[in-house]
């Protein structure tokens, strides 16, 4: 493709651009930043806030405040780094995912799906099953260690600037990245990395990470990505081997990145490995163990001897279950012996809810019938049948 850049961004900065990026953040909802400046009170006097807004953005005296950072667990004793931008800074982000994403989407590759429009992990996992198919047997399970928090500046920058001629875009982009995060009531400079809960991070990480993308296509290998999580399909060991040498000078140089040694592996498919949550075989494509834990954790924090069962008990626990289920029970993906098991363990854990004890006589004394008439979801319904 013709690489034709685009000069006159700002200039497509109008109402209806920020107006849209407001209905987005405030449909998304999410806390106050460092400010304390929540989403109903930026909407009490919204007008005016958002005729600032756009003033700024557009003269370039806009400047982001740090993120608030929070921790929020991974489920497996580990946490993941969050930053809560303010709402301001929010709607500013999502005028430029706006602006920036038409442009840049025409240039990704076919084989991204991660946090694209009309795309989604399904259809990743569906790419690597058609891969299967295929006879690309040997499998480099790659896993980028901390990608979107020491993801290169520099690497998101040069990107952009291959498309964006706009000076006063990129500086805003830039302030973003640069912005920092506060964390125990100091300020802390971010020298690397994208501003992970903001809601154009995703975005930069592609453009980033479209270095890898066509790298690869270059040397004519065939792979899937999703945001940072990517296997390349190989028909030899040799060629899988070769891969994963080639690509780790491109991240560390280009990208500033490294792939994780303990989490990155040559692999076949009759072995099985992991992918977007899903173990993929050469028999079978179901949930990962540790996908399973995950659900299990957030079930027993719902469930939890000490709370009561009662109506909005069980619609916290059917919105985990609808959410699980939705994402796993998919045509491809046996997940039916799973279900069943996790549907009794519920089943149990909502018992002893009920009768504060723990034992299998209650099973005779709580029946299906009486969670069918509290409105209890079961994970085995959303399995597709057979016909489709």
């Amino acid at each position: 493709m013709k690489n034709v850049k685009v000069h006159s961004l700002t200039g497509r900065i109008t109402s209806k651009v920020v107006y849209a990026a407001w209905r987005a953040v405030r449909a998304n909802r999410g806390a106050a930043g460092i400010d304390k400046v929540s989403v109903t009170m930026f909407e009490a006097n919204l007008d005016a806030n958002l005729e600032r807004l756009m003033r700024e953005l557009k003269d370039g005296t806009f400047q982001p405040r740090p993120a608030r950072r929070v921790y929020i667990p991974k489920g497996d004793g580990k946490f993941r780094p969050l930053g809560i931008p303010a709402v301001r800074d929010r709607i500013a982000q999502e005028v430029l995912r706006q602006l920036l994403s038409p442009l840049f989407e025409r240039r990704f590759h076919d084989d991204s799906y991660g946090f694209r429009p009309g795309r989604s992990a399904h259809q990743a996992v569906e790419k690597v099953i058609e891969h299967r198919s295929q006879r690309r047997t040997f499998v480099p399970d790659a896993d980028i260690k901390g990608c979107f928090d020491h993801i290169s500046h520099k690497a998101v920058m040069s990107e952009l600037a291959r498309v964006v001629a706009d000076g006063n875009i990129l500086r805003l982009v830039e302030k973003f990245l640069k912005a920092g995060v506060l964390e125990d009531g100091k300020v802390r400079s971010t020298r690397e990395g994208t501003p992970q809960g903001g809601v154009f991070s995703p975005l930069l990480a592609n453009i980033a990470l479209n270095v890898l993308d066509q790298f690869l296509e270059e040397r004519g290998y065939h792979f899937v990505r999703y945001a940072d999580d990517f296997v390349i399909l190989c028909r030899t060991q040799a060629q899988a081997e070769e891969a994963l040498t080639l690509i780790r000078p491109l991240l560390k140089d280009r990208l500033g990145l490294e792939l994780s040694p303990e989490k990155t592996v040559v692999t076949k498919f009759r072995e099985g490995f992991s992918f977007l949550g899903f173990i993929i075989s050469s028999w079978s494509v179901k949930p990962r163990p540790k996908s399973v834990e995950n659900f299990k954790t957030k079930v027993r924090g719902l469930t939890r001897r000490s709370h009561n069962l009662d109506a909005e008990a069980i619609s916290k626990l059917n919105a985990v279950i609808r959410g699980t289920a939705n994402y796993f029970a998919t045509e491809w993906s046996a997940c039916g012996d799973a279900y069943r098991t996790l549907d009794r363990w519920i089943r149990m854990r909502l018992r002893c809810m009920k009768l504060k004890r723990k034992s299998r006589e209650d099973n005779t004394r709580v029946r299906l019938k009486h969670f069918k008439n509290m409105g209890l979801l079961n994970l085995q319904d959303f399995i597709p049948s057979p016909s489709g």
